[in-house]
């Protein structure tokens, strides 16, 4: 037989719901509770042995028997403030154990004693203090005096002597007591100076825009994917053509050389993905997939995997020997125009025109991490060499990050126009090439804009066919190769004559520098 649970009424229950409330809590909030003398006191020596054990040993001051209360101002008569007024000079320990870090550390022959400063001391130095605000001469000497009593002895017990002396002689030269105490503002740095590009060559022989170039590992030519459907290797000391492959029936849109093995990779806008032999100069692969135009390519750095990017709003990720389809990297809700890959996490990074970055986990072929930060289709993502950044390139702004979360750096702001080209050396200098043909440099760090170049048109061309598509340092980062809608290939080199002098950093940091999402 089950017992029937009694039932009470809402105001029985409330009641005694607030009875145990009221129990459990009487104890911290009534006031009428008598204080118990044992218990107070064991309290206070546990608490004693706790915290302050390790200074309890030390010798105490003499306290003195007459206070009169010194009336600064307002808010110091307010907090009663006191000043000690005795014949008996007052005494600090300090030493080689001012404060032990246990108990039981005698003190030795090391030990010192100061003697803090006398009253006369004490007005003398108020003197020389300045008035906290215009118009209070009256309360000047008062001001001070509580303040080096309170301050005499901690300055002397926390700074090293070097500074507690320049502390004391800045207050005795008029200056302000604190003057070695202050905090230095945050200092904006200083851009480091680069010298400025020049046009070294200038190479024909495309018939259509030039989209694309990479740079062969051994620095001794790079290739160019163009809209005339074909893909070109040039001897990159000479400028001279060495090759044309002919084989896509649409714009070559990019081209990348492996470092692990003499392939070739190049994709366009006819949906195709090739495998080149260089030893061969024929295609040995092909990679399907995609349902629209590839607008670039990548190719890990440490394991044969490729990264393509298409128009379908997908980047694919393929195993270079077996040609399978490892990943499909979905996410983007419209084209996906670069990607690029590192060997450390996240591994691929993608550029979309839904304005958005992507960070991508390779191993499960997910998103890690969504940046929305731009306003304008991101065309364009370079990572730094040496540091864990990276910078994405749009027409509102050129956007600074870290990996690998991505967080948000700084903005480069200026180049107005649709950028779409990054390149970044290791000295530190990031080149921009826009839709408009305009060529900035900029200084990683800071962000400081030292250079636009702004190339003049081939003969034949329209004003309006002056477009960077594509910028790249060789591997000496000695030359910078730009793909142009001239149907040119510009390479630009440093100015050796030029120095500090004759082209100055015109440097004018803003105060308040915002990061502008």
């Amino acid at each position: 037989m089950t017992e029937d649970v009694q039932k009470h009424s809402v105001h029985t229950l409330v009641f005694r719901s607030l009875k145990r409330t009221h129990d459990m809590f009487v104890s911290d909030q009534a006031k009428y509770i008598a204080l118990d003398e044992k218990s107070h006191k064991l309290k206070m020596a546990v608490k004693l042995k706790t915290e302050y054990d390790a200074v309890l040993h030390m010798p105490i001051l003499k306290e003195p028997k007459e206070r009169i209360t010194v009336p600064s101002n307002n808010m110091q008569l307010q907090l009663g403030y006191t000043q000690p007024i005795s014949d008996e000079p007052d005494y600090m320990i300090t030493g080689t154990h001012a404060y032990p870090s246990g108990p039981g550390v005698a003190l030795t022959a090391d030990t010192k004693v100061h003697r803090n400063p006398s009253e006369a001391g004490v007005h003398s130095m108020a003197l020389a203090l300045p008035p906290s605000q215009a118009g209070q001469d009256a309360v000047r000497t008062a001001a001070g005096v509580p303040e080096i009593h309170r301050h005499a002895g901690a300055a002397e017990r926390s700074l090293p002597p070097s500074v507690t002396s320049s502390l004391v002689e800045s207050v005795g030269g008029g200056g302000t007591r604190t003057s070695a105490l202050m905090r230095r503002a945050p200092s904006v740095p200083k851009p480091q100076w680069h010298p400025p590009w020049k046009l070294f060559r200038v190479i024909s022989g495309h018939l259509g825009w030039v989209r694309s170039i990479a740079v062969e590992p051994g620095n001794q030519w790079f290739v160019t994917g163009s809209a005339d459907r074909t893909i070109k290797i040039w001897d990159l000391a000479s400028g001279k053509l060495k090759l044309s492959l002919t084989g896509h029936i649409s714009t070559v849109r990019g081209v990348a050389v492996s470092t692990r093995s003499p392939y070739l990779f190049s994709c366009g806008e006819d949906k195709q993905v090739k495998c080149w032999d260089l030893e061969y100069n024929k295609v040995i692969r092909h990679y399907h997939g995609h349902l629209s135009a590839v607008y670039g390519l990548d190719l890990h750095p440490t394991i044969d995997v490729l990264v393509t990017c298409s128009r379908d709003a997908t980047a694919r990720v393929w195993d270079i020997r077996s040609k399978a389809n490892a990943h499909t990297l979905t996410g983007h809700t419209n084209t996906v125009a670069t990607v690029r890959c590192q060997s450390a996490e996240p591994q691929v990074i993608t550029g979309s025109h839904d304005s958005t970055i992507r960070l991508w986990d390779l191993i499960a072929g997910k998103t890690r991490a969504t940046l929305t930060n731009h306003k304008k289709s991101v065309r364009s993502v370079v990572l730094h060499p040496r540091q864990y950044t990276f910078a994405s390139g749009s027409a509102d702004n050129i956007k600074q990050w870290m990996f690998p979360d991505g967080k948000f750096i700084q903005n480069l702001s200026g180049h107005n126009a649709i950028i779409n080209t990054l390149a970044v050396n290791s000295d530190g200098v990031l080149v921009s090439g826009a839709d408009n043909g305009t060529v900035h440099l900029w200084d990683w760090r800071t962000g400081y804009n030292f250079q636009r170049i702004h190339a003049a048109v081939q003969p034949g061309s329209l004003d309006s066919e002056s477009g960077i598509f594509a910028c790249l340092f060789d591997n000496s980062e000695s030359r910078l190769i730009t793909a142009e809608a001239d149907k040119t290939i510009k390479v630009y080199k440093e100015d050796d004559t030029a120095t500090e002098e004759s082209h100055p950093v015109n440097w004018k940091p803003e105060i308040l520098k915002r990061k502008r999402f």
